[in-house]
């Protein structure tokens, strides 16, 4: 390391230690209680009729979820999601004290995530043909693309929930 470097990087990280940044699983807190937020949020757009139709394209057009519109209808399927993220919410919640609890809602999540990330290939008009189409994205895939990191947090906190189980 240069002597400039140590001397930029020492303050830096002297600061960061000092504010509380670098604390023991701060970054793993911060990712489930993210997560927590996200799925209460996302689970209270479910129960409204606004929420029914926009789930059209996603729900008709996912290879693992299609099945929720024949069995439940539109409202139904939309309720579905909002429960079950409501509980992969709260599993999640309660995993911040019990790491088996903890365990249940990021195999939840992973799964609601690889759901959702399933559906990228099939959305229509997913892909913009004028500009070259893939890996030019349009409509609602770019809102799609949020879940591959989402899955990758779920898989995070499976990992983390284990091994601290494990422990």
């Amino acid at each position: 390391m240069t002597a400039l470097s140590t001397t930029v990087h020492t303050p830096l990280v002297r600061a960061l230690h000092s504010s509380g940044l670098l604390a023991d699983d701060l970054d793993y807190h911060v990712v489930r209680a993210s997560m927590v937020i996200m799925f209460f949020f996302f689970g209270y757009q479910k129960w409204f009729p606004y929420e029914f139709e926009r789930l059209v394209p996603f729900i008709g057009n996912g290879p693992l979820i299609w099945w929720l519109y024949p069995v439940f209808g539109h409202a139904g399927a939309s309720y579905f999601l909002g429960v079950s993220e409501w509980t992969f919410g709260s599993l999640l919640l309660a995993g911040f004290w019990d790491k088996r609890i903890g365990i249940l809602g990021a195999l939840g999540s992973t799964g609601t995530f690889i759901a959702t990330v399933t559906i990228i290939p099939f959305m229509p008009e997913g892909w913009d043909v004028a500009a070259g189409g893939f890996p030019a994205m349009t409509g609602n895939v770019p809102f799609l693309m949020k879940d591959v990191v989402l899955l990758a947090v779920s898989l995070y906190l499976l990992r983390q929930d284990a091994v601290r189980l494990m422990r």
